[in-house]
């Protein structure tokens, strides 16, 4: 694409043979849309932002977690005290003798659609003493500690594998993990209302204590996290499909096309049918 901005290796490695590094984005501001000539992992642990990756809007907040190719476009708009680490790495400096493609493999859902994972709130807890030990490691020229900062990177792609899961599939979770219950159950509830109340009846869990926690980690109320949630999708089915607006409102959850339309004018700045035409 012309134009495109481009991230350099020589710009946040330490050297030509650095192969991984650690830029912890404390917050994550505001970011034009670019590649890279490496390759990076991108952990959400706090507040709330749109990423936009390869032209498609997704709602991140804690605990989201996405493996972004050197040739992938993305970058963040609309964010909200976002909080994450970017973990950047060169796969060809990458010297042990491990099977480094199968492990940061990302297979799509069957519908090529979902590029995102979620972290339980028992990964997140490992993975963040992993990446604080890189962090420190990373920066540091030696042989020795090149040799750690890429045995720290297997612990954690590891890791990842372990604790990482697809909202739409949270069978892996245990009950006490129950704010990442509640997100599985957002992400799989825009076609249909959610019973918050039930949610907390069934987990054993005050309504007012699961907001609050709720709120504290993503930095939105649970209302606004699912018509985030909604907006993203509507984006996505106006531009690649051939649904009748009022369709794609039912399928993103708001009962009254005019309302969606509403709402999503007020989102992004255009109507749905504006957004709809901008992309033929």
């Amino acid at each position: 694409m012309p134009g495109q901005l481009i991230l350099k290796k020589a710009d946040f490695f330490a050297s030509d043979a650095q192969p991984v590094a650690v830029a912890d984005r404390y917050p994550q501001n505001v970011f034009a849309e670019h590649t890279h000539d490496f390759c990076e992992l991108v952990v959400v642990w706090r507040g709330n932002g749109l990423h936009m990756l390869n032209g498609r809007p997704w709602r991140i907040t804690c605990g989201d977690l996405f493996y972004i190719r050197a040739e992938d476009r993305h970058g963040y708009e609309s964010v909200h005290e976002l909080v994450l680490h970017n973990i950047i790495y060169c796969p060809e400096r990458l010297a042990l003798n491990v099977d480094w493609a199968d492990l940061l493999h990302n297979p799509a859902m069957p519908d090529g659609s979902d590029p995102r994972w979620r972290l339980s709130s028992q990964g997140m807890a490992q993975v963040r003493q992993i990446i604080g030990q890189l962090e420190h490691e990373s920066p540091k020229t030696d042989p020795l500690s090149r040799c750690l900062s890429e045995s720290l990177f297997l612990q954690l792609l590891i890791t990842l594998r372990r604790h990482r899961y697809r909202v739409a599939d949270a069978t892996s979770l245990r009950e006490g993990e129950t704010l990442d219950l509640l997100m599985a159950a957002l992400g799989n509830s825009l076609d249909e209302p959610f019973d918050f109340k039930l949610f907390c009846h069934h987990h054993q869990v005050t309504e007012r204590q699961m907001r609050a926690l709720f709120r504290q980690q993503t930095g939105m109320t649970l209302n606004q996290y699912l018509r985030q949630l909604g907006i993203c999708q509507a984006q996505y089915l106006l531009r690649h499909s051939e649904l009748l607006i009022s369709e794609i409102a039912a399928q993103c959850g708001f009962e009254d096309s005019n309302y969606f339309s509403v709402v999503f004018t007020k989102e992004t700045g255009v109507t749905p049918r504006l957004w709809r035409q901008r992309f033929r």
